[in-house]
């Protein structure tokens, strides 16, 4: 492989967020093919280009074949090309390491000029310079052709592309890094590691997650933050459908935590409801609210026109 300008695509991989653990336990054979490139890269300092949608893994994989490198015990820094100056760039030039630089579409001009210099010098009379990887969600390209960055600073970051896929296209990967990222949030949350029915399940295997692994992260986060897998799911349900029509947006978990809640209310009111035979004003009552309040919690589900 001529490993200074080869394109490295693979069509069914992509890391974790940073848990060694899961690339190794992983079932896809494409992630197994990222682990074995990964560890081919580690060996030599080649700027490398990793090329893959939001939320799929592109800092994982910086992390990874720095953490196999000969650099592992010297820094590991991560900056988003928006903030990353000419003079940051430059107080960088002879500490070693790797630094990550992510969506370096986003560099300025000088930041790119910078960049061009650092890269071209390979650290000639000033010490070792780090290995730079760099992340983007963007065709570069398309950005050379339309003038945003640098034609010679593209051809030095991408000596190595490497594509890693959406989560959409390794499923069979997705019980695995559920798993790891419910163990984890049960230990943040100091909380037992909860066991998902099956109908849990197989909607997060169905699901098309387009904030990829770090969507399928914030759900298990909120699933045990909440303690209570139905509650969440009801929430979760709606909330990842709706971030699903919208291209992707990142989940959180102060609004997966929210639309459990709306859910959880809208039910217990509809029980109450039917309990009482939609008689609002007993409903009320019994759910311990204001009559008034109860309109207004009917209006917004609506329900208005119920039991009128």
């Amino acid at each position: 492989m001529d490993i200074n300008r080869s394109e490295m695509l693979t069509s069914n991989a992509t890391p974790t967020n940073g848990a060694s653990r899961v690339w190794r336990e992983s079932i896809s054979s494409g992630m197994r093919t990222v682990e074995a490139v990964i560890r081919e890269l580690s060996q030599n300092d080649v700027p490398v280009l990793v090329v893959a949608e939001s939320g799929s893994g592109k800092q994982a994989a910086a992390a990874r074949i720095h953490a196999l490198s000969s650099r592992r015990l010297e820094p590991f820094q991560v900056c988003h090309g928006n903030e990353a100056g000419q003079d940051l760039l430059a107080s960088w030039q002879s500490e070693g390491g790797t630094v990550y630089l992510q969506d370096v579409g986003d560099l300025d001009s000088s930041a790119q000029a910078e960049l061009v210099r650092q890269i071209a010098s390979g650290g000639e009379g000033i010490g070792r310079v780090p290995r730079f990887i760099c992340g983007t969600s963007r065709e570069l390209e398309a950005e050379v052709k339309a003038g945003k960055f640098r034609e010679d600073l593209y051809y030095r970051i991408s000596g190595v592309c490497l594509r890693l896929p959406p989560l959409r296209q390794r499923r069979e990967d997705i019980p695995v890094l559920l798993d790891w990222f419910l163990s984890s949030a049960a230990s943040d949350f100091s909380r037992a590691i909860p066991v998902l029915s099956l109908a849990t399940q197989n909607f997060f295997l169905e699901y098309h997650w387009p904030g990829n692994i770090r969507e399928l992260k914030d759900a298990a986060r909120a699933i045990v933050a909440l303690g209570d897998e139905s509650l969440a799911m009801g929430g979760l349900r709606s909330l990842l459908r709706r971030v699903d029509r919208s291209n992707g947006e990142k989940v959180s978990l102060k609004e997966a935590a929210k639309a459990a809640s709306r859910e959880a209310e809208k039910e217990l009111i509809l029980q109450a409801l039917t309990r009482t035979r939609w008689n609002r004003r007993r409903a009320a009552q019994e759910l311990q609210i204001s009559y008034k309040a109860l309109l207004y919690k009917l209006k917004q589900i609506g329900y208005q026109e119920y039991g009128a």
